[in-house]
């Protein structure tokens, strides 16, 4: 007999025939679509994903070649539950793991410096900054309660390899406090690209990748706009969803 919890657990079609498992408490949203795209992972690459929620990331990219291998690390629970169903179901146990776990503690799970990529969709807010949430996954998710973006940089540094990149996203007001991060872990900020709604909107995302040891230099991206001046998708867009997967479904975090 199926039970409450079974019964909040719906799939939502990605690539191929791919899913993934989300609940209400656990969604995705575009950044974390954008942020899979943009960190545009190598076949060579050992890859963390870190808050890695319900695993989207990871999942997104396995419908490729490419990285090699991809470990997850996410501190709920109930999170992790719904990413290793998704990993059964599409049968990812060979190059996808996830481990439930504080990032503050990476290396009682994974090895020093034997990464190449990690990602890090993080939370936006800054603790007492006035978010709010009526469910504490909710507020784990979106609040720097557990974490900020100097232990995802810490985090990281600790992963990668010298040369190896860090992309993260993170709102644009909040892009200081990131390059801050980066810096003070040794990882120079190399990329970086803005999102936003339509050409007549302010950036609602940043996507930022830095590169542990690299020389300072960043490169500004064209800003990215999600839609055009009729409400649908920009051809960038379309080709970004196509790539993964278009579903009705993807909502914004």
């Amino acid at each position: 007999m199926p039970t409450a919890e079974d019964e909040d657990v719906t799939s939502e079609p990605l690539a191929d025939g791919r899913v993934i498992y989300i609940s209400r408490h656990s969604r995705f949203g575009t950044d974390a679509v954008l942020l899979a795209s943009f960190a545009e992972p190598r076949r060579v690459d050992h890859a963390v994903d870190l808050c890695s929620g319900g695993g989207i990331i990871p999942l997104l990219w396995l419908d490729g070649d490419a990285p090699a291998d991809v470990t997850g690390v996410e501190i709920q629970p109930e999170c992790c539950a719904l990413a290793e169903r998704s990993i059964a179901a599409n049968g990812d146990g060979a190059r996808f793991r996830m481990i439930q776990g504080d990032l503050r503690r990476v290396e009682e799970w994974l090895p020093r410096e034997r990464y190449t990529l990690v990602t890090c969709n993080p939370p936006y807010f800054a603790v007492g900054s006035g978010f709010d949430s009526k469910t504490q996954q909710r507020r784990i998710a979106r609040s720097e309660e557990l974490c900020n973006s100097g232990d995802v940089c810490r985090a990281a540094r600790y992963l990668l390899q010298y040369g190896g990149r860090l992309c993260v996203c993170q709102r644009p007001e909040r892009l200081t406090d990131v390059i801050c991060a980066m810096r003070e872990n040794g990882i120079e900020p190399k990329r970086l690209r803005l999102v936003q709604q339509r050409e007549d909107s302010v950036p609602w995302l940043a996507l930022l990748e830095g590169r542990r040891g690299g020389r300072p230099g960043l490169k500004c991206l064209p800003t990215l706009t999600v839609e055009g001046s009729d409400g649908k998708y920009t051809s960038q867009m379309k080709e970004i969803y196509g790539r993964y997967g278009e579903s009705s479904k993807w909502r914004d975090s």
